[in-house]
């Protein structure tokens, strides 16, 4: 920014040097140009002062989001697991985290799609076809069932 309000100055010292009339008309015209030139430096310059704090602003950001992240995935194979179903009403899929096969309370998952229960963890529950564990980054598994890379 300096530099543009630097050599906008040198230039309005350059027309005061041309001994040019200020009510001429090309003193208008050049006395006019040197103006615009100078609001430019002063858009430009208020310009790099903003995009500098934003990009401290998103660097701040995205530092929080590391530390966040660190704190929610610290292991990978927590939240990486899931059980996936066909539902016997809609035949879709139904995702659900494997942390419900070992919870001690009964839950049941129900199809998001059509609202039939399509697993309870219970052992009492027949579903369509038998869970099958997934893994979001790995290609094996702790339970010996078959797993997949989605």
């Amino acid at each position: 920014m300096n530099e543009l309000k630097t050599k906008v100055a040198y230039l309005h010292g350059l027309s005061n040097g041309l001994d040019i009339g200020a009510e001429s008309k090309e003193g208008k015209l050049l006395q006019g140009i040197i103006e615009v030139l100078d609001e430019f430096a002063d858009s430009v310059g208020s310009l790099e002062e903003t995009q500098e704090e934003m990009e401290d602003y998103l660097d701040s950001i995205d530092e929080d989001l590391f530390h966040l992240e660190d704190e929610i995935y610290e292991d990978e194979d927590d939240y990486d697991k899931f059980v996936e179903v066909e539902c016997p009403g809609c035949e879709e899929t139904v995702c659900f985290d494997a942390g419900i096969l070992d919870d001690e309370d009964i839950v049941e998952v129900t199809c998001p799609n059509c609202d039939q229960v399509v697993f309870v963890n219970d052992d009492t529950h027949q579903s369509a076809d038998k869970p099958e564990m997934q893994e979001g980054k790995s290609s094996s598994s702790d339970s010996g069932q078959k797993d997949e890379v989605i």
